[in-house]
């Protein structure tokens, strides 16, 4: 409840140098103590709430929470704020319970701002055509609709109505500074909407946007940060001077170290310190680190770029059209380049420059090397890298997102339906250029690549091992724990638990699902029976939810058409073959692991170590810095992942063929 000041309160706020040209427009809390409001400026409407509580600032400074050297122009401050050393004004916000701002030069909004939503970020296509509306809770599922789905115009057009509607819902006349959220030694602040727990320190200008924050994942923007119409979501971090314009930021991103980003969007956990990105979108993960590494014009996701990494979105013709799409996984080595239109297949690293408009996305676990004026492809050698199964490891132990309501649905597994799927397409592929070409060739051609016969060879090998691994993994999945008093039980147990889950997996920035799921939900968005943002990301929960029961109706189709055993016709031996064809592979596959590990503690790479002494020196420095092979923890668990995968086998074995 409010009240109106007493004439005794007003005297009180005059002796400490407080003016108002109409204290009646002034509203106060019933316990109000004007002792700790000093040398204000009021004008228009404002209402104040009690002080009677201590805010600490760094350094263990404790100061009473209230109102001092300010100008507060049509504000509605909460109990215990404190607003001190504002050197301009404070205008048009509501500042919640206990929130701080102190030492900053303007805090202020201007007419009806959304805050940064219903914006547009032309992403991937910097001419325009590809344009996502942002909003406060967009997922990277929702936004790779948005970009990537244009020919389905009726859906676009419905899903982009549903965030203008959001839009014009958060529309305000009135900023919002959240509970215990903390502005201090920022510069220009206008149009701002910051969530609870919110920490700006330095900042150096924020223009029309949302800082959305919580307890559970406070976001904080650092020193010398410029933002113009920006959404960014809980456990965001921008600091560091990141200069970010018409972007989106999703939870737990990095952005820092003078970062340079321009309508581009970030989902989960992605990182960008030192370099640039211009029309990205970067799906999870999406990381760079160098100062020289530009990223353009392009569809990310799981993204390593190494330093100096570049691509070209136009030929100097029509202006940068061209986009390119580089799916999960991938790494790009120092000084890489991509000529883009292209299409780089899930958990490809490329080395060297690329010319010629590569399509390698039925090929992956590749290597796409340069070789003189030529792209070479290297089928299904990162299946056997320690890199890459180090990357799958990495993925769910570097998650920052504290928030629970978490807004992507990420699907971490290295080999699923979707990869599985294009590795029997590269199978296909394989075998097509070897029967055309025959076995004498130089080198096969494929989608503006080379490829040496003794990389096809190695290829059709490292995919059949992973094919059988991914089956024989679904397949004892399945059958875990379960004891079958005869055949009958042990089919009954392999039928699916639901039709859906046949034919092509899609990966929709992050989401591994059927693509008959995704198409039911374009559906479902044009006919209406999807017609909120909330039931839409429902559905992408659901999808979420159900992978392993959909993973399942794939695998044992494809466990059919692989082994040519129908599924009311399994016999207990049928299953031991399958599991020792699984052992094989897991095993197999495993000890290229080991040895690609080795060449790590090889001694070409102790160069370097033991400077200035002799090879004993060398080698103990080398131990010291790098440990022993033999101990290493990737090491160690190769080796136990050989074990456990060798004794889950043989359990399985022995439950079935003991009845």
């Amino acid at each position: 409840m409010y009240r109106k000041l007493t004439k005794n309160e007003i005297a009180v706020l005059q002796a400490q140098a407080c003016r108002c040209e109409d204290w009646s427009l002034i509203d106060v809390a019933e316990s109000f103590n004007p002792e700790y409001v000093r040398n204000v400026n009021f004008s228009g409407e404002v209402k104040i709430g009690r002080f009677d509580d201590y805010v600490t600032f760094f350094g263990g400074v404790k100061k009473h929470t209230g109102l001092f050297n300010a100008t507060i122009h049509n504000c509605r401050l909460g109990d215990n704020v404190y607003i001190g050393q504002v050197r301009n004004y404070v205008a048009n916000y509501i500042v919640e319970e206990q929130a701080v701002i102190e030492n900053v030069d303007m805090l202020a909004v201007e007419g009806v701002s959304s805050f940064g939503n219903g914006s547009l970020v032309s992403v991937l296509n910097e001419k325009g055509g590809r344009e996502v509306p942002v909003y406060d809770r967009l997922s990277a599922h929702l936004a790779y609709i948005l970009a990537l789905y244009r020919h389905k115009s009726a859906v676009i057009e419905k899903i982009t109505a549903m965030i203008q509607e959001y839009a014009r819902s958060v529309s305000s006349e009135l900023g919002v500074i959240g509970r215990f959220a903390r502005l201090t030694n920022c510069r220009t602040l206008r149009n701002l909407r910051v969530g609870e727990y919110a920490r700006l320190d330095g900042v150096y200008r924020l223009t029309n946007g949302s800082i959305n924050s919580n307890r559970e994942a406070p976001a904080y923007f650092g020193p010398g940060v410029i933002a113009d119409t920006f959404i960014s979501c809980s456990g965001a971090q921008i600091s560091q001077g990141a200069e970010i314009f018409n972007s989106f930021v999703g939870q737990g991103c990095i952005l820092g170290k003078q970062y340079s980003a321009e309508h581009s969007l970030f989902f989960a956990n992605c990182q960008g310190l030192h370099g640039e990105a211009c029309a990205i979108f970067a799906g999870p993960y999406t990381v760079t680190h160098h100062k020289s590494t530009l990223l353009i014009a392009g569809y990310f996701s799981f993204l390593n770029a190494g330093s100096g990494s570049n691509q070209s979105n136009h030929m100097y013709k029509l202006g940068p059209i061209h986009q390119g799409i580089v799916e999960r996984g991938s790494k790009t080595t120092s000084d890489s380049y991509l000529l883009w239109p292209a299409k780089i297949g899930p958990f490809t690293l490329v080395m060297g420059r690329h010319y010629k408009h590569s399509d390698t996305s039925d090929i992956p676990f590749s290597y796409l090397i340069e070789s003189g004026d030529d792209s070479v492809l290297v089928p299904g050698v990162n299946l056997r890298s320690v890199g890459t199964i180090r990357d799958a490891q990495k993925w769910p132990e570097r998650d920052l997102r504290t928030d629970p309501d978490k807004l992507d649905f990420i699907n971490f597994n290295l080999l699923s339906p979707f990869t599985i799927s294009r590795m029997f397409k590269a199978v296909e592929i394989l075998k097509t250029l070897k029967k055309i070409s025959g076995d004498t060739s130089d080198f096969y051609s494929y989608q503006s690549a080379k490829i040496q016969p003794r990389a096809l060879e190695n290829g059709l090998k490292y995919y059949n091992m992973a094919i059988h691994k991914f089956l024989g993994n679904s397949l004892i999945k399945r059958l875990e724990n379960l004891h079958f008093e005869d055949e009958k039980a042990l089919r009954k147990r392999l039928q699916p638990d639901t039709a859906t889950g046949t034919g092509e997996w899609l990966d929709i920035a992050g989401l591994i699902a059927p693509k008959s799921e995704v198409e039911r939900l374009l559906n479902d968005v044009e006919t209406g029976s999807l017609s909120t943002l909330e039931s839409i990301a429902g559905r992408f929960s659901e999808m979420h939810q159900n992978y392993y029961s959909y993973e399942w109706t794939w695998a044992i189709d494809r466990i059919q058409t692989l082994y040519g055993i129908s599924a009311d016709q399994f016999t207990f031996a049928d299953v031991v073959g399958i599991v020792e064809t699984w052992k094989d592979s897991v095993v197999s596959l495993d000890n290229l692991l080991y040895a690609d590990a080795k060449k790590e503690f090889a001694l070409s790479s102790r160069i370097g170590f033991g400077v200035d002494g002799e090879e004993n020196d060398r080698n103990l420095d080398f131990e010291q810095v790098r440990g022993d092979f033999e101990k290493n923890s990737f090491v160690r668990e190769i080796v136990d992942h050989i074990r456990r995968k060798t004794a889950l086998g043989n359990e399985l074995i022995e439950r079935i063929t003991r009845r």
